[in-house]
């Protein structure tokens, strides 16, 4: 059995999809190509991939529109592409649902770092044990095993990157975080991140748990430090 893991490509430009295939297969990861959306959208039902590299500027279809569609079908974790550098582009993507972003040009082996980190955060938090696999929180209850949040009796929707921030912020309520701490904890790659990315995610989540997201009771901001879960 092939105990590879899966990387899909959705890359129209021909030179940086082969480059970026060859270079995950040289890494012993499996790869697979796709020049359009829909061809992406076709290839990932068929192969199952395990992580998606996604490019915003594709011939067919708009790249935010395929990373609507694929975090509408599961959580496979998505990075996102792009010419783009705004911060914009960065909120859009990332509120679509994808889990991490680099713009144009990058760096191999950043990419490659950032897929492995994910890789190892993921098994890490597979290994955790019980006592922390469902918290819940007055209204919130959060199910690690089930990656699955519900309050006051009704399921929020969460992408797997949201669940892990707002999972490890419960875990240690009332502790605060900076924000290179959370890029370290939940991406794995403090010295490479972007900290926007946390206050994106941040964002995200009080759009969701919070009844007045401009006012939020849960995810406070602890000014000129970071974040804390509050929780009494």
């Amino acid at each position: 059995m092939n105990s590879k893991r899966k990387v899909l490509i959705i890359e129209d430009e021909h030179d940086i999809s082969r480059i970026l295939r060859d270079y995950l297969i040289k890494n012993d990861y499996d790869a697979a190509v796709a020049a359009t959306g829909q061809d992406g959208l076709q290839i990932m039902e068929l192969i199952h991939p395990d992580y998606i590299i996604l490019d915003i500027m594709l011939p067919d279809m708009d790249g935010i529109d395929v990373c609507r569609e694929i975090r509408r079908r599961n959580n496979i974790p998505i990075l996102i592409l792009s010419a783009r550098g705004s911060d914009t582009d960065k909120v859009l993507g990332l509120g679509f649902g994808a889990d991490d972003y680099m713009t144009k040009p990058f760096s191999l082996s950043e990419l490659l770092a950032r897929i492995h980190a994910h890789f190892r955060r993921y098994d890490s938090l597979g290994s955790e044990r019980a006592p922390s696999d469902s918290l819940r929180l007055g209204d919130l209850e959060i199910d690690k095993k089930a990656y699955k949040v519900t309050l006051k009796g009704f399921e929020v929707s969460l992408s797997a990157k949201e669940f892990e921030l707002l999972h490890y912020l419960a875990s240690n309520k009332n502790q605060v975080f900076s924000k290179s701490q959370l890029l370290d904890a939940i991406w794995g790659y403090a010295a490479y991140g972007d900290e926007n990315t946390v206050t994106v995610y941040i964002r995200r989540l009080r759009e969701k748990i919070e009844e007045d997201p401009s006012h939020p009771t849960l995810l406070r901001t602890v000014w000129g430090v970071g974040y804390k879960f509050n929780h009494e």
